[in-house]
């Protein structure tokens, strides 16, 4: 088993997992939805293609800089049509995060490659939000996907200078993962059983959300709201 790591971090992103109508949420974290989605494009598969060995796929994703909240409000009309559309979408603007997907060695490998040379554009969720030149974070040996984000030598702190220089010095960065056997957690609508437009199809995962993962930052400032700065962090 390995661990690929991706570096999910961009002017904007946007992940909803439950939008609905004409709000099109973009969610805190990055969605197993999405990530699948992105693997696939850089295999160059198309929407109708099978998706079943990517499902297996652990995930977990830690948030490196949390970001800020953007509403766009978006009109669109189909020509011949009298009236425009109208929906507001969100994005997450300034965030990062590190994201870690494990399986078997050969799929993980291939999954790695495909990233440094992908068949179609990337995307951090949507067209409007492209993924980074170093998107590829490398792959680590094991399947504990919690593991390989708690080490931070391996994976490494995404946050800008100017952030960190805003946080306090010591940081606790959230983490989320599927859960294991026996393990309660969450109930998401974020497992892609179809791309298909004409028929797409999502069906449930449970997430857990583990103790965060602790960072020194030796550029921070002391911090006198401890409140605040949780808030601030979650």
């Amino acid at each position: 088993m390995s661990v690929l790591i991706l570096r999910l971090k961009g002017p904007q992103q946007s992940w909803g997992t439950s939008s609905r109508y004409r709000t099109r949420e973009a969610g805190t974290e990055p969605s197993k939805s999405g990530v699948i989605g992105l693997l696939a494009a850089a295999q160059g598969r198309s929407r109708e293609s099978e998706l079943t060995d990517l499902l297996e796929l652990g995930f977990g994703v830690r948030a490196d800089q949390p970001g800020r909240l953007m509403v766009d409000y978006h009109t669109a009309r189909v020509r011949g049509a009298k009236n425009s559309s109208l929906s507001s979408r969100h994005y997450r603007v300034d965030a990062a995060y590190t994201a870690a997907i494990s399986g078997p060695d050969s799929l993980v490998a291939s999954l790695a490659e495909a990233i440094d040379s992908p068949r179609f554009p990337l995307y951090l969720g949507r067209r409007a939000c492209p993924a980074p030149v170093d998107l590829l974070g490398g792959v680590l040996p094991g399947g504990d996907v919690e593991a390989a984000l708690r080490d931070v030598e391996a994976t490494p702190w995404l946050a800008s200078e100017w952030y960190r220089k805003e946080s306090a010095k010591v940081v606790y960065l959230p983490l989320a993962r599927d859960a294991r056997s026996g393990e309660v957690g969450e109930t998401v609508q974020d497992v892609p059983v179809s791309f298909d437009p004409r028929h797409r199809l999502y069906d449930a995962r449970a997430v857990v959300r583990p103790a965060p993962v602790r960072v020194d930052n030796t550029v921070g400032v002391d911090v006198r709201d401890d409140f605040f700065q949780t808030v601030k962090e979650g």
